[in-house]
């Protein structure tokens, strides 16, 4: 395999959307194809199971994708390592972020270079979906993440910053010209869920399970991505909620963010692998604890 047909096979390992991968790799959806039908007859089998709405791996096509997703991220560290020392710095700190919002913590991520100059900074976004799975992989090094997090072999820090939340309802919705609206109206309405079962506990920190006086939240139709509770919410076929940052960073002509005015702060912190604590991560988590948590 070339280089470039393992990372459009990854992309769409981890995307299930053709066209999904060709917007992410900013090839065309065509080249996906071509890619993917070149290996499938290189290995004599299978990758994928396609449907005019479904994409899936075959078990062939997982085993592969476990295997590749190793090799391939041992080469791109290579050349990681390469471009820093080619720039005279000495390691590097990965950062994934479940928000959208990294400008915002612009403070903590400047603070953390100019203490420490010989480190690199690299701040990439990271799914909602599987959340933990870059950390457990070893392709991030710490991960903002909504609290709490209680998984065993992962260690929680500063929290980093606390905001309201928002509702997401299309233009011309019942809802969409009041000024605020309370976790009842998702009792009334219901929200999405995720394709992936999460941890129960971590889903309902973000959507709680029932509104404050008991009722159940349904959870319809299935996302695996922002872009679909966008899309969804945009096209009149749901409502949703997220953090509130989401009103400044993905403005939308055919949606409305409504601040929900009895729901608790939401909390995003640093969160890492027990068993792989560095300085960097550590020297993050400092310079955390130092500015405090910032309110936004």
């Amino acid at each position: 395999m070339e280089l470039r047909d393992i990372e459009i096979f990854l992309a769409l390992a981890e995307e299930l959307h053709f066209g999904k991968t060709a917007e992410r790799l900013h090839v065309t959806p065509a080249r996906v194809s071509q890619a993917i039908k070149k290996q499938e007859r290189g290995v004599g089998g299978k990758l994928f199971e396609r449907t005019s709405r479904n994409v899936q791996l075959t078990s062939l096509g997982e085993r592969l994708y476990q295997d590749l997703r190793v090799v391939y991220q041992g080469l791109h560290d290579s050349m990681e390592r390469a471009r820093l020392a080619a720039q005279g710095k000495t390691d590097v700190l990965r950062v994934g972020m479940l928000a959208s919002n990294a400008h915002d913590l612009r403070p903590f991520w400047q603070e953390f270079r100019s203490r420490h100059p010989a480190w690199g900074l690299r701040i990439r976004h990271n799914p909602f979906i599987q959340p933990f799975e870059p950390l457990r992989n070893g392709e991030i090094d710490v991960l903002v993440s909504w609290l709490p997090v209680e998984e065993p072999d992962l260690t929680v820090g500063p929290v980093v910053f606390t905001e309201h939340r928002v509702m997401l309802v299309p233009v011309g919705h019942a809802l969409a010209g009041r000024e605020s609206v309370s976790l009842e109206a998702l009792g009334d309405h219901g929200v999405m869920r995720p394709s992936i079962v999460q941890p129960d506990y971590w889903e309902d920190a973000f959507t709680p399970f029932q509104t404050p006086s008991g009722r159940l939240i349904e959870r319809s139709l299935a996302v695996s991505h922002l872009d679909d509770v966008f899309t969804l919410v945009g096209a009149d076929e749901a409502v949703h909620n997220l953090a509130a940052h989401a009103a400044r960073y993905h403005a939308r002509p055919d949606i409305v963010y409504l601040p929900i005015h009895d729901a608790p702060l939401l909390r995003w912190g640093l969160v890492w692998r027990g068993d792989a604590e560095t300085e960097p991560v550590r020297a993050l988590a400092q310079v955390i604890r130092d500015l405090g948590t910032a309110s936004l």
